[in-house]
């Protein structure tokens, strides 16, 4: 295709859906709630499921579970009230002559559907059935009245589009009925597919069985006569996977090119002296363990290239990347280069500063923290320090980011929790400097589908080893009930001198909250327990308090450290033994696993109480339950994913998380995988790939696409 019949037909996707006949004021607005503006965006809003209704089931033959569609007659309508729970409902009972279904609304208007289901109306219903003893209902189902006296063909041919095919159903908004939808998708779909213009290379999908893209958006709006509904509603049905591949692809050739551009970019390149690295060795009080000698080894090797790292370390809780972040920034340190360390909250920002200074200051090296909140003549003198080079690590939050930071030689960035920032921070810490190298850490496992789209264009290190001396941790779920149970085994480790961590979600109690509050909690402990020394923790503390309590409680001045979750990460107390959780159901998985990592880091073994409260929600106990089952961090996150989706599993929508119009990692995985295998060789195997005339149309729909987002200005 030649670049401007691309343009064109970029030109006519654009065309506002409210050109559309029946798209007027109300729906264009209706249309908007649903982020569709243009015709392009109403054919990339695909159907979220399909109804067969080639052909209508008889009510004894509708099956328990599955999404029917069959035609009732009404035999008595009204408002009735449950036996047990004495709730409010409004009841329909259609039949067929062959059975009966039960039509219940929890939500609704009762004149309104008494008005429209009278005795003796028919009625095409659809919905999920369900059984309730040993009779099939339907909980607020979709239908389609008859007209009195209307024959049921006669009907069908009053909406040729309702009935003998299978139907797409499409997400609604207030304002927008399933007809409407339709209609508006039809025309969107018979004026405009066509035009959609297919940029994958011809080899590419004969190899992988794709439909052209104008064929595969006409087949998944309105799937053809012998399709397969089972395919369509699990999303694998060939005109999605067609669609799905497309937007992997491009996605993944931007991460390629990305990739090829920093490793074609000159960077600093280090030397291994070993000024600090090998007194900071002598002086640790452990050898490092295999993993994380291999993982320093391929640092090194990126260092020591010539060219930019660009490298994301992947651990689990207490594997130990921390003092692998530590070696990296000496490495830079003794190449007379400055290092940044940028952390998500203030909270984990001051911990790495704690960490890290303690360590440089014994090396005769400087630190300094960074904060949003600091004293305007303590800021601008550690910004001169900064730009002076007098200061050799920094560490912050987005503070070290924002303009007036100057480095006088900013040789490496590193990014923790990187699952918190996005791809555009990155790109504003590399600014900071010339060309640095880039090392990106997270303490949370992060599934496969999610670091190939968010970090496709980093290399990847594991530290998959624990360092010796890591005991098994036990899991335990604990209800209020069980409560004393609890506290006896808390006093069982106080007896035997262990120390014992509590959590608590808040600070301080509120009204609005029945959340315990650590505040509160640390005067019930030593209510209970009067012989433990009890201390507190939170986020609201100053940097040298924090630092106070946690150096009396390493050193076993207190028994008992009640806390926030800001001893979520970088803790390592060897002699605490117990983490008891409250309301435990109100933390991510996430937390709860690095939570749990605090303990287990002795010689003896770890004990987690997870404490759910009474009210605890479906989804809190299936965190739960993962929590107990496991303590494998990828399997966690694998189970979070799912548990909460990709949005949800971010926590953010800044974490860089691509906005996909039709591709679902969760499901759609595997060809993930073969669209980035397949962009990835494209690259490596044309090395003229921004500039050779026959990748121009790829070139310039990948623009099109993921320029700004993935800063590709350099490809066009």
């Amino acid at each position: 295709m030649s670049s401007t019949s691309l343009d064109d037909a970029h030109q006519l996707l654009a065309t506002p859906v409210s050109r559309l006949r029946g798209v007027g004021p109300r729906i264009a607005e209706a249309l908007e709630r649903l982020g569709i503006l243009t015709v392009e965006d109403a054919l990339y809003t695909l159907p979220h499921r399909y109804e067969d209704r080639r052909e209508f089931r008889r009510i004894a033959q509708l099956r328990e579970g599955v999404h029917e569609v069959f035609v009732g007659e009404v035999i008595a309508c009204g408002e009735v009230t449950t036996q047990r729970s004495r709730r409010r409902l409004f009841e329909v009972i259609v039949g067929d002559g062959s059975g009966q279904v039960s039509l219940k609304w929890f939500h609704y208007r009762k004149e309104w559907l008494a008005k429209r289901f009278p005795k003796g109306r028919r009625a095409v219903i659809s919905g999920e059935i369900k059984r309730f003893g040993l009779e099939k209902e339907v909980h607020h189902p979709e239908i389609e009245v008859l007209a009195e006296n209307q024959s049921l063909d006669d009907f069908k041919s009053a909406d040729p589009l309702a009935f003998g095919r299978i139907l797409p159903v499409y997400p609604l908004t207030e304002g927008l009925t399933q007809q409407l939808a339709r209609k508006i998708w039809k025309q969107a779909v018979d004026l405009f597919a066509n035009g959609v213009p297919t940029c994958l290379p011809a080899d590419l999908q004969t190899t992988f069985g794709l439909m052209p893209i104008a064929a595969a958006l006409q087949a998944v709006h309105w799937p053809p006569q012998d399709a397969n509904i089972e395919q369509l509603n699990h999303g694998s049905d060939p005109a999605r996977r067609s669609l799905v591949f497309d937007e992997f692809f491009f996605l993944e050739l931007g991460l390629a090119l990305k990739r090829q551009g920093i490793v074609m970019e000159r960077g600093m390149p280090f030397q291994v002296r070993h000024t600090y690295t090998k007194p900071l060795a002598a002086m640790l009080p452990y050898r490092l363990t295999d993993a994380q000698r291999r993982v320093l080894g391929e640092i090194k090797h990126d260092l020591t290239s010539g060219h930019p790292m660009n490298r994301l370390l992947q651990g689990d809780v207490g594997c130990g990347k921390t003092i692998v972040a530590l070696m990296t920034a000496l490495i830079a340190i003794e190449n007379r280069a400055q290092v940044a360390i940028v952390a998500p909250t203030e909270i984990l920002a001051e911990q790495h500063y704690l960490q890290f200074h303690h360590w440089l200051e014994k090396l005769g090296l400087r630190a300094a923290l960074l904060r949003s909140k600091l004293p305007a003549a303590e800021k601008k003198t550690i910004l001169e320090q900064i730009r002076s080079g007098e200061t050799h690590l920094v560490v912050g939050t987005h503070a070290v980011l924002q303009e007036g930071v100057e480095f006088q030689s900013l040789g490496l960035g590193v990014i923790d929790e990187q699952h918190r920032f996005g791809v555009r921070q990155r790109a504003v810490l590399r600014q900071k400097g010339v060309n640095p190298h880039i090392l990106v850490m997270t303490a949370t496992p992060i599934p496969r589908t999610l670091s190939l789209t968010l970090y496709g264009d980093l290399a990847l290190s594991v530290i998959d080893e624990l360092p010796p001396g890591r005991t098994p941790i036990r899991t335990m779920i604990v209800t209020e009930s069980r409560r004393g149970q609890a506290f006896m085994q808390l006093k069982k480790e106080l007896d035997k001198s262990h120390q014992i961590y509590v959590v608590f979600p808040l600070v301080e109690e509120s009204e609005n909250s029945d959340l315990k509050a650590a505040t509160a909690g640390v005067e019930q402990l030593r209510a209970q327990l009067p012989d433990a020394r009890v201390g507190l923790l939170h986020g609201r503390m100053s940097p040298d308090e924090k630092e106070a309590v946690m150096e009396r409680f390493k050193a076993g001045q207190l028994d008992i450290l009640v806390a926030t979750t800001v001893i979520e990460v970088g803790i390592d107390v060897p002699n605490a033994t117990v983490m008891l959780v409250e309301h435990a159901e109100r933390f991510g998985l996430a937390q709860l696993h690095q939570l749990r990592g605090r303990v287990g880091r002795g010689r003896e073994p770890g004990l987690c109480l997870l404490m759910k409260s009474p009210r605890c929600s479906e989804e809190g106990e299936k965190r739960l339950e993962v929590m107990a089952r496991t303590t494998d961090g990828f399997r966690i996150a694998e189970a979070d994913l799912e548990i909460r989706g990709p949005g949800e599993f971010l926590g953010t929508r800044q974490s860089g998380l691509p906005d996909f119009r039709v591709a679902n990692i969760l499901r759609d995985g595997q060809i993930l995988e073969q669209a980035r295998q397949t962009a990835f060789d494209l690259v490596k195997d044309s090395p003229g790939f921004a500039k050779a005339p026959e990748m121009a149309t790829i070139r310039r729909e990948l623009m099109a696409r993921w320029g700004n987002r993935l800063e590709l200005a350099k490809v066009g």
